[in-house]
């Protein structure tokens, strides 16, 4: 089964946009393989958009890619991905042209889906610009949906129509296997924050087979690249990171892998197995939040596979605050007797067992994940 749990990897789009090349795909391939990320569960290598030129071929219809940026064509750059033991993915859009105005999939679904299957391709990402009037949105992710069931290789559909048409609620039925529910990111604490809080309604509509994307990872940025605008700090990269796994989007990475040798914090903050496996849990239930204060401190619960639950405190005000948990909220009475034994994600610490009700003190724009087991 495609996407049973949130699908991981990298796409080219935060940190390259327009800039992409033969030569970027494989370093960066090289880059998750010297680094690690597979084992980590980082498998799909993507190239997002401006990969092609700027028209169809006049004989055979079929998009072309760019000979400059990809002079051995594309699948050579697929087979040079599957070497490294990783999964290669594609872009298309539903629109006649992409977003950056290159050749859009708008009734030649069925071609283009054979074409990424030649390529080797084992994930499409697929957008929504330049869709005429006339056509309905959700009608075109059918489409695609039934190309890729017919183009002969298994391909993993993620859908993004930033959730227009309350995609939610119906792009489960169109065989997609991931959606994006939002805009698009940028690098700055505003923009991630922003994101996580305009989803606190739609966690319940993800889950195993079909998960909500709240849009690539900025981790590791620092204020540069195509979706530069301020940058985070370590703290809020942490942040960003943990309500991500919290909400069980796929985790795809968007830094440029090819400095995370020069990144420590940053590569151990993406292979954090502890927040990982919150990520990745086979049950695939969602966050909710049981507690906001002050607008912006939220404490989010996740119930988790053998009889854990995962706690966040995430502080998304400007000071520093404290966040809390009433443990009613969590369905954990006082007269039942039980509390929970916690242990902190980041830090691997045992804070013992809680009952009741718990405050923690959260740094401005930070946060604290927990692990944990009822226990008396």
């Amino acid at each position: 089964m495609l996407s049973r749990k949130p699908p991981m990897g990298f796409n080219t789009w935060n940190t390259f946009g327009e800039k992409i090349s033969d030569s970027v795909i494989r370093e960066t391939a090289d880059a998750m393989v010297e680094m690690g990320l597979p084992d980590a569960g980082y498998e799909y290598l993507v190239i997002d958009d401006c990969w092609s030129l700027r028209d169809r071929d006049p004989v055979t219809g079929k998009i072309v890619p760019d000979p400059v940026k990809f002079p051995e064509g594309m699948k050579a750059v697929s087979d040079y991905v599957h070497s490294k033991g990783l999964k290669f993915g594609m872009y298309s859009c539903a629109g006649t042209r992409t977003c950056a105005d290159y050749p859009g999939s708008f009734d030649h679904e069925y071609l283009d889906a054979e074409t990424f299957a030649e390529y080797g391709a084992d994930f499409l990402k697929y957008d929504f610009c330049y869709k005429p009037q006339s056509a309905n949105g959700p009608l075109l992710y059918r489409r695609m949906g039934m190309a890729l069931k017919a183009c002969g290789r298994e391909i993993l559909f993620s859908a993004c129509n930033w959730g227009c048409d309350d995609v939610e609620t119906w792009i489960r039925s169109t065989g997609a296997h991931m959606y994006r529910s939002t805009g698009d990111i940028n690098d700055n604490f505003r923009s991630f924050k922003d994101i996580a809080l305009s989803q606190i309604d739609k966690l319940a509509y993800s889950a195993p087979g079909c998960f909500n994307d709240i849009d690539m990872l900025i981790c590791g940025m620092y204020g540069s690249g195509n979706v530069a605008n301020g940058g985070c700090t370590d703290e809020e990269y942490k942040t960003h990171f943990a309500l991500w796994c919290m909400f069980s989007s796929p985790l795809m990475l968007g830094g440029d892998l090819r400095k995370l040798k020069d990144q420590p914090f940053i590569l151990n903050l993406i292979k954090n197995r502890n927040l990982i496996r919150i990520n990745q849990d086979e049950e695939g239930r969602p966050a909710v939040a049981v507690c906001r204060r002050d607008g912006d401190r939220v404490t989010f619960a996740k119930h988790l596979s053998n009889n854990e639950i995962a706690i966040m405190f995430a502080n998304l005000n400007d000071d520093d605050g404290n966040c809390e948990l009433f443990f009613d909220e969590l369905g954990i009475t006082a007269a039942g007797g039980y509390g929970l034994e916690m242990t902190e994600c980041f830090t691997g610490e045992n804070i013992g067992v809680k009952k009741e009700y718990m405050k923690r003190r959260i740094p401005a724009h930070g946060c604290e994940v927990f692990i944990c087991k009822l226990s008396k």
